[in-house]
């Protein structure tokens, strides 16, 4: 075992801007730089800026990252598994933060080959054929964005301890307990946000434990998910670490890990944050913008329809009918806009009186202030429609000053209406 760390110390101790290493039994990335100590497959690679990247936004795809050498969980062939630690820095960046995704886990398997896995739900470790065989020897913590039903899963952002596959021995919503409260917080795995995951192995105690926090934030001291669980019946040896994610089958997303840390019989070093690599920021808007703008574009929308209801009402309010035989009378014709608002709209406080044709209503003409009654001829009778055509032919013709002086008209659809002195 310490052949191995002492070999891992000199190849990247001189190479890696990234990577260090702090002990003989322990490991520690701080950001990655690729072919160094590091196998990666399938859609895995390591950015320029030294992200290790999992998954590369293409749907369905899956990665792996390992670390190269196997090592050794037992003291000899016939002891248990002792103690380890493990703790890692990771983010999921979506292209739609909402949607559900498929997430990643960090796993302890006898091979680095998963040429047989399958992506999306079976995060590129596991298949339909071999989950939950005894035979896979794996140890997994996933870190899920969906809710598998054939998985049983407790919802679609949970934490979940593996063993030989994808149906947790025991999960938990992502979160953590605040050390001064004991309350605990909710994580959502898919934000976009990096954040810090520590796995525990007590090898006396058979028991595994997982705690989670905000990157800020130190360990909490109490785990997020544990259970009792004997890792020596699962685990053989020797054993790779590393990561293993997949990419959705509807949504696009990528899968990061910015750090990661390791201890055999020592507790995995601590990942100082402000030496690793910088995430990619998506090009998404203000949480704030996304609320407003949807609610202006709908009140823009909804005040647009509301103008042009109104002005196709309107001018249908004062909409009129013209033919060909009222062109002479043109000069005498009223428009029903200035009648309408020279009566109020007809308001009874200036009706006149009412006969067998139709009503009569008292109105100042708004252009003119010119006293006037308008007479509003019924359209119910062939009679009344007849008085409205003679008193309009005679417009002009008959003056006398027993007689009230006719002044002009208007029609438009369903009305008819004379307009005469007021006296």
């Amino acid at each position: 075992m310490k052949f191995f760390f002492l070999c891992f110390l000199l190849c990247f101790g001189l190479d890696l801007a990234f990577s260090t290493t702090t002990s003989d039994d322990q490991l520690l990335y701080l950001g990655f730089i690729a072919g160094n100590n590091l196998t990666v497959d399938d859609a895995a690679t390591v950015t320029s800026n030294g992200l290790l990247e999992l998954t590369n936004g293409s749907l369905g795809c899956e990665g792996h990252a390992f670390y190269p050498i196997p090592l050794h969980f037992r003291k000899s062939h016939n002891d248990s598994v002792q103690y380890f630690s493990a703790a890692f820095v990771f983010a999921i960046l979506s292209s739609y933060p909402t949607m559900s995704l498929h997430g990643l886990a960090f796993i302890v398997s006898p091979s680095m080959n998963f040429s047989n896995a399958l992506a999306n739900q079976y995060l590129g470790f596991m298949n339909s054929q071999n989950n939950g065989n005894l035979s896979n020897h794996i140890f997994a913590i996933e870190l899920d964005t969906v809710l598998n039903i054939e998985f049983q899963d407790i919802n679609a952002n949970h934490v979940g301890i593996d063993i030989n596959g994808l149906h947790s021995i025991n999960s938990y919503p992502a979160g953590y307990y605040d050390d001064r409260t004991g309350s605990f917080h909710n994580m959502s795995l898919a934000s976009g946000d990096a954040m810090q995951v520590w796995v525990d192995y007590n090898g006396e105690a058979k028991k595994i434990s997982v705690t989670m926090a905000p990157l800020q934030m130190a360990k909490p001291t109490r785990p997020l998910v544990s259970t009792y669980y004997d890792l020596s019946i699962v685990l053989q040896e020797p054993s790779y670490i590393g990561f293993s994610s997949s990419g959705g089958s509807e949504v696009s997303s990528r899968h990061y890990v910015l750090g990661w840390s390791f201890g055999m019989n020592k507790p995995a070093p601590v990942i100082n944050i402000a030496k690793l690599p910088k995430l990619p920021r998506p090009k998404h808007q203000p949480k704030l913008l996304e609320i407003i703008l949807p609610i202006a574009s709908a009140t823009f929308i909804i005040f647009i329809g509301s103008m042009v209801i109104l002005l196709v009402r309107r001018r249908l309010r004062y909409t009129e009918l013209k033919e060909d035989w009222e062109i002479e009378f043109g000069p005498h014709r009223f428009s029903y806009k200035d009648l309408f608002h020279a009566t109020e709209g007809f308001k009874n406080k200036h009706l006149l009186g009412a006969g067998g044709f139709g009503k009569v209503y008292k109105g100042t003409l708004p252009s003119t202030k010119l006293e006037v009654a308008v007479k509003r001829v019924s359209h119910e009778s062939r009679q009344g429609l007849k008085e409205f055509v003679a008193e309009v032919v005679s417009i002009g013709r008959i003056r006398h000053r027993n007689l009230v002086q006719l002044l002009g008209y208007c029609r438009r659809k369903g009305e008819l209406l004379l307009v005469y002195d007021y006296m």
